[in-house]
């Protein structure tokens, strides 16, 4: 009977811990995408500048570099093929410095942003943190120097001069 009872014990036991292994195995599948995901979430590849950083700043049309006043206008050809020119020149020439530099310049970027994110968190708060405890602590210090000092100091002028009256008056 007591043999049976414990095969009953860790027939129970063994269930007991398959469905947690279960439960484990789910969390842990839980966390690796969450990790996964908010490290490789989607971009959307149709609006690259959703929070407009760049809507004063690099938006040059042609017409924003180059214009002919009236009066000074060359050839129609001329001027749509500059127009053609400009706008094919630049949108290409855009496309190759980022094709060959885009990435080692990301590359650069995120380590600086990486940098300076761990100097923030590993220095700069600790730092504040530190003189702000330091900050209280010689707040108290002062606090109980004017506390001791300049209140009796004070209380002492301002008795005196508790029985002062001032009068006025206006002679014509």
């Amino acid at each position: 009977c007591h043999a049976e009872m414990k095969s009953d014990y860790t027939q129970a036991e063994f269930h007991i811990r398959q469905k947690n292994n279960k439960k484990k195995s789910q969390w842990d599948s839980f966390t690796e995408k969450f990790v996964k995901d908010s490290h490789t979430k989607e971009i959307d590849l149709i609006n690259r500048d959703p929070k407009q950083i760049n809507d004063d700043v690099v938006k040059v049309e042609f017409e924003d570099v180059i214009a002919e006043p009236d009066g000074t206008h060359s050839l129609d050809g001329v001027w749509k093929l500059s127009y053609t020119t400009f706008t094919v020149s630049k949108y290409w020439c855009y496309r190759i410095l980022s094709a060959v530099f885009g990435i080692p310049v990301a590359l650069l970027w995120g380590f600086l942003f990486a940098c300076i994110s761990f100097c923030h968190i590993w220095a700069v708060v600790p730092c504040i943190k530190s003189c702000l405890i330091e900050s209280q602590c010689v707040s108290r210090i002062y606090s109980l120097c004017i506390q001791t000092f300049c209140d009796p100091f004070f209380e002492a002028l301002g008795k005196i001069f508790s029985s002062v009256r001032v009068a006025l008056r206006k002679e014509v």
